[in-house]
């Protein structure tokens, strides 16, 4: 059923619209002269009551009790108003004791206290407090039996719709003899709590009908439903005729007006409004600061925020924890600390709220020993901070402590939502184990998130870049809701795969299907371009995502673009493109420059672009330097060789060494180039010597220019033989039955001749399907021999447990993989 949108104007309830105009102050006052004269009343108490009254209507009880300590002569209209306005803020304890202390009561004074404890339920000390007034010689009269009535049903319609029990507040409210403005404010904020929006507006309607007047309640309950109306037009208009009855100078109204504008992004409105608020409190600055933290105004906020310090309103109050998301956001842990300090001040740290708060703000700036210190002390830990600190491990690249801190969030009976599995795909992603992704897959749908479109797109990307892309085009096809995340999902997992035309189909379907591609989408469409060899298409998506779409290109576009040129040789192109866009080349177009050079062995080029590289304070990256000793070892120009590597000598760069690891029965197998440590390492080299020799009969000629260094040719292609990837490969050969797949996965690229060689058939003869690609920009190199495919997602990243000492047959990263797969494969068997 689609939800209730009513167009509502203000013709539709005539009561709304002040058929007089406001009366003046002055006005007002010369009435008051004019009527104590007449009455004998003092013109000094009941102006100084009409100002008690004024400041209590607008929400200012800290003010009216100010001046009414302030007035030389009170009379019981005087206190019974304090009183009142005690009673309606929930403040029992000060209104019971200027109840006790004043000395003349009326029948108005102990209704309005007894109705204050019926109010909060407290029905026992109401009617004590009734028999007290028939002691006290204090004779109810008949509307102060009609307005306990009243104040009862009122205290039972509004306890049932806190209690989600809105039938029987309905019920209530139909069967009431007599109702006052309370009862149509309780079933309205209750409708408009629940998500009843029609009801809570038909509610209204129905008492501006019967000529009831609304008060700031009554306002607040229609604002919220109006939130939910997604009707910017309706609250507008209920804008109108707050400002024509002056209610906007209730700082409660204006709150409830600005939290409506907030909700819809309405910047301008919302400041606006701010800025005209004749009163504002700590909720007024908390409200417009949040707006402005959403919309990525930070900024704005920060500056209200420091205005708000001086402003003397109670500081446990401030909006600590959206000063601390901003600073999460921004990566300002400077900025996070003070706000830390100045919680820590207020005791304002102890709110679960804030706490968690304070987990994500440090976990995102990798200070993993103040978060978990944090997080171990939160007095409530729910899945909002689990999934803050497993997301900053995840984030920081720290893979393998977000998923045991997934796995203890499980043993302690927490359950998970899609931002927690969304982290945990990633770092099973990152860590390229497609087994232990399959866990949490069957993890997820055991959890119910399975429908989730978020929670099925993070699948479907993680399924691609660990080397199943059958898996990833058929959870597409099985789910049940689409979206441009999903979409997504599908155009990068076929750019990653090195499928181009795949790639652009599925983003052609997109289109058709209805969806607004956006910047992601003409990424995934680009690279696949790029790696593809598709010089026009690519061209011409880009001129289309401009033109068509008008959608601004980011530097990853141009990134893009400019290495699609390069890869083809269309040099004067891609430098004329940097030379035009509207910022500098940065490390990643240099490198593709420099890349694109060593393949098309053009040296002049290839000097500006590591010049350009090695200018860069941000660079601490080999790679560049790599590429150009490369590019001048394949010309056999050894010195210029030498050159290079004593210049990263004196910058201190250290060369990355490669590896590559394959994951066998949970577990895994890393390699380095002429590795003699596995214990497998002769059957593995008697493999690679069948496979050359039948490599060599289908026609393979070594690349000689990839083994980079000044010795023998022989010794070149023997050195060939052994890089860390083939011996992967054999070991995969020898250690799994014909037709499953292989994945090999690596941290650095693989050469030419590697690529070159794994091509060709093996014995069997079959058939040959290649792509390349890059996992540092999110796709993979994918061999396919019939039925039998060696995957390589080749990565950049940090790989954790390989930098800091050499690989081994039984690594740290191994022992790993395989304690998760077994912990995740038992809680996806408990759940």
């Amino acid at each position: 059923m689609k939800p209730y949108r009513p167009a509502f104007a203000l013709k539709n309830f005539p009561s709304l619209a002040p058929s007089t105009p406001p009366i003046s102050v002055q006005n007002v006052e010369t009435f008051i002269d004019a009527r104590s004269i007449k009455t004998g009343f003092d013109p000094n108490t009941c102006r100084s009551n009409f100002m008690v009254e004024n400041l209590l209507r607008k929400g200012n009880l800290s003010k009216a009790r100010q001046v009414f300590d302030q007035m030389p002569n009170r009379n019981t209209v005087s206190t019974n108003m304090m009183i009142s306005g005690y009673v309606k803020s929930g403040d029992l304890l000060k209104a019971r004791h200027m109840f006790d202390t004043m000395l003349d009561r009326t029948a108005v004074t102990w209704t309005i206290i007894i109705g204050g404890y019926v109010q909060k339920s407290q029905f026992h000390e109401a009617f004590k407090l009734f028999a007290e007034m028939r002691i006290h010689d204090t004779q109810p009269d008949p509307v102060t039996f009609a307005t306990q009535i009243i104040i009862i049903c009122n205290s039972l319609v509004d306890s049932y719709c806190k209690t989600d029990h809105l039938d029987f507040a309905s019920r209530v409210f139909e069967d009431m003899p007599e109702r006052d403005s309370v009862s149509f404010n309780a079933l309205i904020n209750g409708f408009a709590k629940d998500g009843l929006t029609e009801d809570a507006i038909t509610i209204f309607l129905q008492m501006q009908k019967l000529g009831f007047k609304p008060s700031d309640f009554t306002f607040a309950g229609v604002l919220s439903a109006a939130i939910r109306l997604n009707d910017l037009a309706f609250g507008q208009q209920i804008h109108g005729f707050l400002v024509k009855t002056g209610f906007l100078g209730n700082v409660f109204v204006g709150n409830a007006l600005l939290d409506f504008y907030s909700k819809y992004d309405c910047l301008v409105e919302a400041g606006k409004l701010f800025d005209e608020m004749p009163d504002l409190d700590g909720i007024s600055y908390n409200v417009i600061i949040t707006c402005y933290a959403w919309s990525g105004q930070h900024e704005e906020a920060i500056s209200l925020f420091r205005e708000l310090q001086f402003t003397g309103f109670n500081r446990r109050q401030f909006p600590f924890a959206t000063m601390l998301s901003i600073a999460a956001n921004v990566l300002d842990l400077r900025m996070g600390q003070q706000i830390h300090s100045l919680a820590i001040v207020t005791t304002a740290d102890s709110e679960l709220v804030v706490g968690n708060s304070l987990v994500d703000m440090y976990a995102k700036c990798g200070r993993f020993e103040e978060a978990e210190k944090i997080f171990r002390s939160l007095a409530k830990r729910s899945t909002v901070p689990w999934t803050a600190i497993i997301s900053g491990y995840v984030q920081r690249g720290f893979h393998e402590e977000g998923l045991n801190l997934f796995n203890e969030m499980h043993k302690a009976s927490v359950r998970a939502d899609q931002a927690t599995f969304a982290s945990i795909l990633k770092a099973s992603t990152n860590l390229a184990s497609l087994s232990l992704g399959k866990q949490i897959h069957s993890f997820v749908i055991r959890s119910g998130y399975m429908s989730n479109v978020f929670s099925g797109s993070a699948l479907l990307d993680m399924y691609a870049k660990c080397g199943s892309i059958e898996d990833s085009i058929q959870l597409f096809q099985y789910m049940s809701e689409r979206n441009i995340v999903s979409w997504n999902a599908l155009i990068s997992a076929h750019a990653q795969n090195g499928d181009a035309k795949a790639t652009l189909d599925s983003f052609e379907k997109m289109v058709q299907s209805g969806f607004q591609p956006d910047s992601v989408s003409f990424l995934s469409v680009l690279s696949a371009c790029s790696h593809c060899g598709l010089v026009q298409e690519g061209l011409r998506y880009f001129r289309t995502m401009t033109r068509i779409h008008n959608l601004v290109p980011k530097k990853e576009h141009y990134a893009s673009m400019v290495d699609m040129l390069c890869r083809s040789g269309r040099f004067n192109e891609a430098e004329k493109l940097m030379d035009e866009m509207p910022f500098d080349p940065d490390e990643i177009m240099w490198s593709s420059v420099l890349n694109s050079c060593r393949i098309h062995k053009n040296q002049e080029l290839a000097r500006k672009a590591a010049d350009q590289l090695f200018s860069m304070e941000v660079l601490r990256d080999a790679a560049a330097y790599v590429s150009m000793s490369n590019i001048y070892a394949a010309a056999g120009q050894w010195d210029n060789v030498g050159k290079v590597k004593k210049a990263m000598r004196e910058r201190g760069i250290r060369k990355v060494p490669a590896y590559s690891w394959v994951e066998i029965r949970h577990k895994l197998h890393v390699f380095s180039a002429n590795d003699m440590l596995h214990p497998q390492m002769e059957e593995i080299r008697k493999k690679i010597e069948m496979l050359s020799k039948q490599m060599e009969k289908e026609g393979y000629k070594p690349d000689t220019s990839c083994a980079l260094h000044d010795v023998d040719e022989n010794i070149k292609i023997e050195s060939l033989k052994y890089h860390s990837e083939r011996l992967a490969i054999a070991f995969a050969l020898i250690s799994t039955p014909e037709g499953s797949p292989i994945l090999v996965i690596k941290n650095l690229r693989a050469c030419t001749d590697c690529h070159a060689a794994i091509k060709k058939p093996e014995v069997e003869r079959q058939p040959v399907r290649c792509a390349l690609a890059l996992a540092s920009r999110d796709f993979e190199s994918v061999h396919e021999r019939g039925n039998r495919i060696l995957k390589f997602p080749q990565r950049r990243s940090k790989i954790i447990g390989l930098q800091e000492q050499e690989p081994q047959g039984d690594s740290g990263l191994q022992v790993l993989i395989g304690k998760l797969v077994e912990s995740f494969t038992g809680l996806a068997c408990r759940t």
